[in-house]
């Protein structure tokens, strides 16, 4: 069952150079024109770029629709804080309510930060500050935070009025899909990207649920790295109850994804042992609302996305104990090639005075 046709019929289109992509390629001209003019602006000084008194790490995507920015992002903050940096994270706050700068607290509700940052903030537990301008942003949590000596700016690699000192492309299964710009294809802006052109990523990650595929679907000069995605082997459920993933099998599951691509979820799901009975793809940053209905049609377990369970766990416990022992969810794993990381390590190693008086 699914409640969001829409937007799987579009991830079809933008897989082929089929009719309806071919009748949008115009659009997706004057898209590209556009976007290279404001590129351009920017690269000349034209446009602002602005500049902060610490390192910015940029993670984002150049398709549309989620590849794996949240994962890898809560993976950067681990991992520089294991190598002594201090990390915050900005963000636009997809979905918020207003546009000024906001800290995102553990209780935060999203509908007020978005869904990202409010999972971001509780799992890392690092300071995450959200606005329109992520540049405004970063500004507001270096005053509230001085400690902070590195700002992680998730999906940003399109807000070029931040300076970035790495840039991170991340790719998924979808590669560059039919290599069309939007709304005829996936592409944010144009790829494979070149070295020596403007605002090109330093970094490209490509995620997959299927072990290294021998070739990357997102071919490309820059270095590029491999992350396994996988479910946890336990659920946790909206009490902080953990289960064995497939000893839900028998609970007539239904599974729950309100992200970009809800097949993925599902998907991993069957693969981790744990068919689900009925699946509901709910659109991406879906209403509260949405959630709450699914109480009164599903008796049996509810199996969601870390993502997902940022609204639904709260509306299940103020539901009733019952629903909340029923409604779990599956964390994600990312297995990301060490050598990610150590070049990571060498791009801001110019960088390491600011760790060290930051």
């Amino acid at each position: 069952m699914s409640q969001d046709n829409g937007q799987a019929r579009w991830q079809a289109i933008w897989q082929s150079r089929g009719g309806l992509a071919l009748a949008l390629l115009p659009l997706a001209w004057l898209y590209g024109l556009l976007s290279g003019v404001r590129r351009w602006l920017y690269a000349k000084g034209w446009k602002a770029v602005n500049r902060l008194p610490v390192p910015v790490v940029v993670v984002g995507n150049v398709v549309v629709g989620g590849a794996g920015k949240t994962p890898t992002v809560l993976a950067l903050v681990k991992h520089l804080q294991s190598k002594g940096w201090r990390p915050g994270v900005v963000s636009r706050g997809y979905g918020r309510q207003g546009t000024s700068p906001l800290e995102v607290l553990p209780e935060t509700p999203p509908g007020e930060c978005g869904d990202e940052p409010a999972l971001i903030r509780r799992q890392s537990g690092v300071p995450v500050f959200v606005a329109r301008q992520r540049a405004q942003a970063a500004r507001a949590l270096l005053a509230r935070h001085p400690t902070v000596n590195l700002i992680i700016c998730d999906d940003g690699l399109q807000h070029l009025s931040l300076g970035r000192d790495l840039a991170i492309a991340v790719f998924d299964e979808r590669g560059v899909g039919n290599g069309w710009l939007l709304p005829a294809g996936l592409l944010r802006e144009p790829w494979p990207a070149h070295t020596g052109s403007p605002f090109v990523p330093d970094l490209v990650l490509h995620q997959a649920a299927q072990p290294k595929p021998a070739r990357h679907t997102a071919p490309s000069s820059l270095p590029t790295f491999f992350a396994q995605r996988t479910l946890a082997i336990n659920a946790i459920n909206a009490l902080g109850e953990q289960q064995a993933l497939t000893a839900l099998v028998h609970a007539q599951p239904t599974a729950i994804a309100g992200i970009a691509r809800p097949d993925a979820f599902f998907d991993m799901l069957h693969a981790a042992g744990l068919p689900p009975q009925h699946t509901i793809a709910l659109p991406d940053h879906a209403d509260g609302a949405l959630y709450n209905d699914l109480f009164k049609h599903n008796r049996g377990a509810l199996i969601c996305t870390e993502k997902d369970a940022v609204k639904l766990f709260a509306l299940a416990r103020n539901h009733d104990r019952a629903t909340a022992a029923r409604t779990w969810a599956v964390p994600l794993l990312l297995h990301i090639d060490p050598a990610f990381f150590l070049a990571i390590d060498q791009h801001l190693e110019p960088l390491q005075s600011f760790r060290l008086i930051g």
